[in-house]
């Protein structure tokens, strides 16, 4: 049986929540750091779009198949005209609502697998 490739776009995407989440945790920490610029990850569609689907050498005799790797950039935001006077970007109201966008996206990611395991696993059984 070959491998499924939606465990493999649900694991990358549930890699980069877990970055995303780290950087929004990471702005809440510092929303009183003077001189703090709030960092975001860029979005996933872009993830995405940067990943090649690539040949994958099966045998010895195959000819130069690598596979691309694609990372997670953490940048800093655009300060959306909200500079506090410590020149801090943290806008807590935003980071929040970013929190529960990765919570929401989790929970679909998590659904979508559970689901898909359980098809799998009827599909085996029978």
């Amino acid at each position: 049986m070959e491998p499924v490739n939606l465990f493999d776009l649900a694991t990358r995407q549930s890699q980069w929540l877990a970055v995303r989440q780290s950087a929004i945790a990471s702005n809440i920490a510092n929303a009183n750091t003077p001189g703090y610029t709030a960092n975001d990850v860029e979005p996933f569609e872009k993830v995405l779009d940067r990943t090649a689907v690539t040949l994958a050498a099966t045998q010895s005799g195959h000819l130069g198949a690598e596979t691309a790797n694609a990372g997670f950039n953490v940048k800093p935001e655009d300060p959306n005209g909200a500079i506090m006077p410590s020149k801090n970007t943290v806008v807590l109201e935003q980071e929040l609502m970013k929190a529960g966008e990765v919570r929401r996206s989790f929970e679909l990611n998590t659904a979508i697998v559970k689901a898909f395991h359980s098809m799998m696993t009827m599909v085996v059984k029978s």
